[in-house]
């Protein structure tokens, strides 16, 4: 195979999305919640050697606050692959995540049944 059989004119060369986090599947980024706000600490990296393109992205990104879906979708990546990014981001003490708000609990069946109850008698 040929180098000009690896690349395509209109989108450049391809470089797999495992690649861009060493072919590893976990980090500290796993347990991530899609909707969890990602900022900057405003610690700047010790060099900036020690972080990649699209991590950089990501600090740029995360200076106005960013959900996890929305870094994923802006760098055009996987979430797996936006997890590990962020869990080395979050280890390097980087980035700060906030998780989702928590949701207050879903009444109980016998408080849903005494409001029906309640409209009906209405």
């Amino acid at each position: 195979m040929t180098r000009k059989e690896w690349l395509d004119d209109d989108a450049g060369p391809v470089v797999r999305p495992f690649a861009l986090i060493g072919g590893r599947a976990r980090s500290s980024g796993d347990d991530l919640d899609l909707i969890a706000l990602i900022t900057t600490t405003g610690v700047s990296p010790r060099d900036r050697a020690d972080i990649t393109p699209e991590q950089a992205t990501i600090l740029e990104l995360a200076a106005d606050t960013a959900s996890v879906a929305d870094i994923a979708s802006d760098l055009n990546l996987a979430l797996g692959v936006v997890r590990v990014l962020l869990g080395d981001l979050q280890d390097q003490g980087l980035v700060r995540v906030r998780p989702p708000a928590q949701v207050a609990p879903l009444p109980s069946a016998r408080i849903l049944k005494e409001v029906i109850n309640g409209l009906r008698a209405l």
